[in-house]
């Protein structure tokens, strides 16, 4: 079943969206002029403001003051950065006994949704403290202690984040691989964390495919045997029939939630941590192909998670429904599923499925049943679902929604229109969110009711984010200007070391500017102060000396009514050195054509000049993605550079035969 075409939102120079009047008259910062007092004072006095805000939680012993102490120049010493030293709490009494002894245990916490509509959960505060109480049990049961690691590889059902707040309540310390993710990868993972307890279920479905996670685990775990470590307990969530998937249990090591979980008491004591103990790892992919395991602490974390939602969703617990898409594998399901919500007491919504099964309509079918009134996904989706056509989303009411967000990537003004126009009805702020796995809370965002909107701008810097713009030397940039995106000094909830390898933490984020947190993307400044992040700085092009971000190309691509999706690589150039090939997939209906090929390419020219042309335009009815969303452009550059044969390994792709379809594709 295919929708209407979509109508086409192209983005206006220099246009603004001021904060509705009714989002203003409840937001908990009303207007500019509060957003830019609460800042500065963010900035000139952290000691008070991050007291004024940590202070809403239960802490059993109080930090010392400093507040904050930190390193972060390599010529001074090793980086160390520390937050509510001297202090202890719980993350998981926090999210969840702190809401069921403050008298709301019948408070709905989940809103369950199924892979296949008409399955679902429904689980309270007082069921989720139930049931992470009893997970905690079992991992005591099994050995588990503070500071001890434990993997888990499932698909978001409500006992995932309950199985990573249970590692929270015992001081355990949670490492979380998206189920989607290779037996290699998966392997890799956890050789380096060694826990000694995998959490995994027998099985998903995605879509109309079944997911043998079981199975996967059993060749990760046999890999991970012959190279030294062995595994002695793996805990089996029963969701399909294993022998459905041809998987089985391992007598002795293997058991399932039955039988282990179900029957543990229903309350367990908390350890009360210190902040800065470690909380969990979340494995990202470095340069050298070895992921590196960003580690997050207590303390400093709970706080930024609790405060970024509070602040950017503008999330009233006792009247809003919340919808965040992401998978509890990735660092946007840690910090805006399980633990930024829960803090703050509010009801939100875990969908299982991908939004356009059984068709696109699904995300505002979900809307619609749940009277869901904030709406957090990626421009992946967004983009997705604006190529299957506006119907699909119009015959919904979607009248409860009234914000939406967008996270993981820059998104191109094109897609921002129609989401805002579409989706919102002209009547939602978009709150275009940057930050990244490193950073653990959102960094650069609008405020709801503060902030006015640029369409594809993240906008301004949040409280206790202070960024400066560096040129390739180093130096400060002032006013309006273009280069590097650095922070000048910590935040709470950033992270604190690559786990086992504060070298290589130091070496990625440390040193190429002293003194300095690198965050590895390029962004320009404009005459508002407003920030535009315009892509990796690896993912910057230098075409004949002009230096330009894939995302500003893809951009510009993407604004024609035509081009639903784009991603841009480089490719050598006798004479300009390097010259621009884009992969491009068009809107549904949309047929390719040398005179559409031309109109692309005019288009660039047009928006941002001719240097930025594309040579070639390679039609791509898909791209290669990680199950994340991202596009993997090493995939793409040995495509345009016919080095197809020196892939390596494309494991980790959402759908590896779009490789072939490519390389079929190219030069027609």
């Amino acid at each position: 079943m295919t929708g209407a075409a979509s109508a086409h939102y192209p983005a206006v120079a220099d246009e603004k969206f001021l904060p509705p009047d009714a989002i203003v008259e409840h937001a908990y910062v009303q207007g500019l002029p509060a957003y830019r007092e609460l800042y500065e004072l963010s900035l000139s006095d952290p000691e008070s403001f991050w007291s004024e805000q940590a202070k809403t939680l239960t802490w059993q012993k109080k930090w010392s003051s400093p507040i904050c102490k930190y390193n972060l120049d390599v010529d001074n010493g090793p980086v160390h950065i520390s937050w509510f030293d001297g202090a202890e709490t719980n993350l998981a009494w926090n999210a969840v006994d702190r809401n069921v002894e403050a008298g709301l245990g019948d408070r709905v916490a989940f809103y369950w949704e199924g892979n296949d509509e008409g399955v679902e959960r429904t689980m309270t505060y007082s069921e989720l403290k139930s049931t992470v109480c009893r997970i905690a049990n079992y991992l005591k049961s099994v050995g588990v202690k503070r500071g001890d690691d434990v993997t888990m590889y499932m698909s978001l059902v409500p006992e995932l984040p309950a199985a990573m707040l249970a590692c929270a309540r015992i001081g355990a310390v949670h490492s979380v691989v998206f189920g989607g993710f290779s037996a290699e990868a998966l392997a890799d993972r956890i050789l380096d964390s060694a826990p000694n307890v995998v959490i995994t279920a027998s099985g998903t479905m995605r879509g109309p495919k079944p997911i043998p996670l079981k199975t996967i685990v059993d060749e990760a775990l046999h890999i991970c045997e012959c190279k030294g470590h062995t595994v002695q307990h793996v805990l089996v969530l029963e969701q399909l029939p294993l022998s459905d998937l041809n998987g089985s249990m391992k007598p002795g090591r293997d058991v399932t939630w039955r039988e282990a979980v179900d029957s543990q008491l229903d309350e367990c004591p908390v350890e009360w941590m210190p902040a800065e103990a470690p909380l969990f790892k979340l494995y990202t992919s470095g340069s050298t192909g070895k992921p590196k395991g960003v580690l997050h602490t207590t303390g400093g974390y709970m706080v930024g998670a609790m405060v970024t939602t509070k602040f950017v969703f503008d999330v009233h617990p006792a009247s809003d429904v919340y919808w965040c898409t992401a998978d509890c594998g990735w660092i946007t399901g840690h910090t805006y599923v399980t633990y930024g919500p829960l803090l703050l007491g509010a009801t939100q919504v875990l969908f299982e499925g991908v939004p356009t099964w059984p068709d696109a309509s699904r995300c505002w079918s979900i809307v619609d049943k749940y009277k869901v009134t904030i709406f957090y996904t990626a421009p992946t989706a967004i983009r997705a679902l604006h190529a299957k056509g506006d119907a699909f989303v119009t015959r919904h009411s979607r009248s409860s929604l009234r914000l939406l967000g967008s996270v993981g990537e820059p998104i191109n003004p094109e897609a921002w229109r129609w989401y805002y126009e579409v989706v919102g009805g002209g009547r939602c702020p978009i709150v275009d969110t940057w930050w990244q796995t490193e950073t653990g809370s959102h960094m650069i965002t609008p405020l709801p009711g503060a902030t006015p909107l640029k369409p594809g701008c993240a906008t301004l810097p949040f409280f206790g984010v202070d960024p400066a713009v560096l040129d390739e030397k180093g130096n400060e940039l002032q006013g309006p200007c273009e280069g590097m995106l650095v922070m000048k000094r910590p935040w709470p909830s950033m992270m604190r070391t690559v786990a086992g390898d504060h070298k290589r933490f130091e070496q990625t984020y440390f040193s190429a500017f002293k003194g300095y947190y690198f965050t590895g993307d390029g962004c320009r400044r404009d005459a508002d102060g407003y920030y535009w992040i315009t892509g990796r700085v690896d993912d910057v092009l230098n075409i004949s000396g002009h230096r330009i971000g894939t995302a500003e190309v893809e951009s510009a691509l993407v604004s024609h009514p035509s081009c639903v999706e784009a991603a841009v690589v480089a490719v050598e150039h006798a004479i300009k050195g390097h010259s621009i090939y884009a992969f491009v997939t068009l809107m549904t209906g949309a047929e390719p054509s040398d005179a559409l090929r031309k109109e692309l390419i005019s288009t660039v020219r047009r928006v941002i000049g001719p240097f930025a042309a594309p040579d070639v335009i390679h039609w791509a009815p898909g791209l290669p993605k990680t199950r994340s969303g991202k596009i993997m452009r090493r995939v793409l550059r040995k495509i345009a550079a016919r080095e197809e044969d020196q892939l390596g390994d494309i494991s980790t792709l959402a759908d590896p035969s779009v490789v072939q379809q490519l390389v079929d594709l190219r030069g027609k």
